[in-house]
This record gives C-alpha cells, structure tokens and sequence, in this order.
C-alpha cells in the first residue's frame, strides 16, 4: 500500500469517529437537557454567558459556522423563551443586537448542570491525561477546517 493510501484509510477512519462521536454526543445531551431545549439553544445561551456582552446576529452566525438564517430560528426561539433579549442597534436600526437574560442564565445553568455529568464521566473513563493529549489534535483540526472553509 502506498502512503497516500495509508494516509486516505487514516483520514477516512478518523473522522468517521469523529462523526461517529458527535451524533452519539448529540444524542446524549439532547436526552439530558431540560425539556425543549436543543443543543443550539444550549450552545448559543452558553456563548453569550461566557462573553458575558451582546452579539448582532451576523456576529453570532459568523462564530457559530452557520447561515444567518439558522442563527435568526434559534434567536427567535431563544427570545420567544425569554431566554435572551434582542435590541435594536441604536446607531443603525437595520441590525439588533442579541444578550442572554436572567431567564436564560439561569435555563444554561440548569442545562450545564445535567450535561456536566455526562461529560465529566466520559472524560474520567477515558483518562484526562489521555483527554488533554487529544485536545490539541482536535484544536489544529478545528483550526483547519475554519481556515480553509472561508
């Protein structure tokens, strides 16, 4: 087998575990999370608590990878929840702005309660030793596939 073969059966295999990984991910913390709350949800109110500071909508589909249409359904969801306050830019009333609320600090915060555990015990199954010898692996991947996808 040549190199290059070698190399196309690695790439392939690994990320078909990494698809792998992430749809049984997906499944898990989809289960565990509160009623109604989707992983966008989650992933978008945990955003915006860490920033703790407001995002336009562009800002916040530019961060997250996604179409500007995707990121204004989870807004509109997140708002209709009450979970996150959306505010026109005083300076240019085309764009808005978008923050978490009390509400929704306090939706991701129970959120984060139930997946913690799930989490940590993968972590703890697997070896953190293991765990933060993968994480710059993943980092550069992540890294890659954001540059070349632009």
């Amino acid at each position: 087998m040549s190199g290059t073969s070698n190399n196309d059966a690695l790439s392939v295999a690994l990320f078909s575990e990494i698809f792998m990984a992430d749809q049984l991910a997906r499944n898990r913390l989809t289960k565990a999370l509160p009623k109604g709350m989707e992983i966008s949800h989650f992933s978008l109110l945990n955003h915006l608590a860490r920033l703790g500071d407001e995002r336009s909508p562009a800002q916040l589909a530019r961060a997250f990878h996604v179409t500007r249409g995707a990121m204004t359904n989870t807004i509109n969801k997140l708002e209709w929840a009450g979970y996150i306050h959306v505010r026109p830019d005083w300076d240019d009333a085309r764009r808005k702005f978008v923050s978490i609320s009390p509400a929704g600090k306090a939706a991701r915060d129970a959120a984060l309660a139930a997946i913690a555990p799930i989490l940590s015990d993968i972590v703890e199954a697997i070896g953190t030793e293991r765990v933060k010898a993968a994480l710059p692996v993943l980092r550069e991947m992540r890294i890659r596939l954001e540059d070349d996808g632009s």
